[in-house]
């Protein structure tokens, strides 16, 4: 068929023609707009989920949704190493300049925008372009202090005041959570549980690996009960089914039942996978005819191929020889989860000796632990990837040096 009519998305972040099973997220964000609004509290949340399930696509489609209700949404991608109070301070100026206009300023948006000049000298001295638009001298008092948990929440309780007073709220959406240090994950975590005991319309939505509860308590111990941890994942049998379907029924072509089955097998209900299959099985499709089982099977190689080429081998170019052989045995075990003693017994090694490879591979984001002494791939169907493209090479066993006495 025609791939320039071809309605499927491929693309990190791309929101799919048909965006299904995430009705309850959907229902939980709507419900906790609304309460901060009313004065209410409500728990802020955490969306976590493998790749490719879909998680900067909801982020997007909570931001319009908040959007509508009149919120301002200010949303960013957290990358590593990079100058977290300074970037809170930028993202903090385009939501406070979204909060009212700069002629329209109260007194009470004149005092946030004090408190936010201090917070960017604090945290980077250098005005530049910061300072276009807010003259006003910094508060000297609040968000003075270099301790980036204390002058976050100045700031946060600042921007709430500012919002409820031009009778608005404010949404910080935040995209790979799992990159944050402690300190700054702690110090967002502090800043948000103020502006709850003072029922300011201020929210804080976050996305990232499943580790990210786990990382959230360690933080801090109250995390539990400030935020929800949604887990979205693949979809059932019937909603990557329709998927798959919608966006090629609204375009008048439909999907035989034995097509649809092949296709929802291989994927496993995975979102991205569902859409990357889908757009090669219609540039391969003979134009205007029901897609068969016979073009879905005949599209597979093709499909695996594409994914191999990028989605997967963008990760396993970032590993080392020994992290990738770590993965590679995690793989001769399957999907997992797995015991770190087990994938060691694939290499001939202790966990102790390997301990060091498996956290670098966590830092990097490709594992995860879902339990103790558990490890997981971040990547669904990483395993099959990793079988298909990678030889196990195991080097001989290694004898521990015997102590002296």
């Amino acid at each position: 068929m025609d791939p320039r009519e071809n309605p499927y998305t491929p693309n990190a972040g791309a929101r799919p023609p048909a965006l299904v099973g995430r009705d309850a997220e959907l229902e939980a964000f709507d419900i906790l707009l609304h309460r901060l609004r009313r004065g209410y509290t409500e728990q802020s949340m955490m969306i976590t989920g493998l790749r490719g399930v879909g998680k900067t696509v909801l982020l997007g489609v909570l931001e319009d949704q908040a959007q509508a209700g009149g919120w301002v949404c200010v949303e960013a991608e957290i990358t590593k190493n990079e100058d977290f109070g300074e970037r809170m301070a930028w993202l903090a100026r385009r939501a406070l300049l979204q909060v009212a206009p700069r002629e329209k300023w109260s007194e009470r948006v004149r005092s946030a925008a004090a408190v936010l000049k201090s917070f960017h000298i604090t945290f980077s001295p250098a005005e530049g372009a910061f300072a276009v638009g807010f003259d006003v001298d910094a508060d000297g008092v609040r968000a003075t202090s270099g301790r980036l948990s204390d002058d976050l929440t100045d700031l946060f309780v600042a921007i709430g005041d500012a919002a409820r007073d031009q009778n608005t709220g404010v949404a910080f959406l935040l995209d790979e959570v799992q990159f944050l240090r402690t300190e700054e994950l702690e110090a967002l975590i502090m800043a948000l549980h103020k502006t709850v005991q003072r029922s300011l319309p201020i929210t804080l939505v976050g996305a990232g690996l499943p580790q990210l509860p786990r990382l959230a308590g360690e933080a801090k111990s109250y995390a539990e009960r400030l935020f929800k941890f949604p887990e979205i994942g693949r979809l059932d049998a019937d909603e990557a089914s329709e998927a798959l379907t919608k966006p090629a029924r609204d375009l008048g072509v439909e999907y035989e039942a034995d097509a649809v089955g092949v296709i929802v097998s291989y994927t496993e209900g995975y979102p991205y996978f569902l859409q990357e299959y889908g757009k090669i099985v219609w540039d391969m499709a003979p134009d205007r005819k029901p897609i068969s089982a016979d073009v879905a099977r005949e599209a597979q190689p093709s499909v695996e191929q594409k994914l191999d080429g990028s989605f997967f081998r963008v990760r396993a170019e970032r590993t080392s020889e020994l992290e990738l052989q770590y993965l590679r045995a995690m793989a001769e075990l399957g999907a997992g989860p797995h015991r770190t003693g087990e994938v060691a017994e694939r290499l001939n090694r202790t966990s102790d000796q390997l301990g060091p490879t498996r956290a670098r591979l966590i830092e990097k984001g490709l594992l995860f632990t879902p339990g103790h002494g558990l490890t997981a791939f971040t990547v669904p169907q990483f395993d099959r990837y990793m079988r298909r493209n990678f030889v196990l090479n195991v080097p001989p066993i290694q004898k521990r040096r015997k102590k002296r006495v």
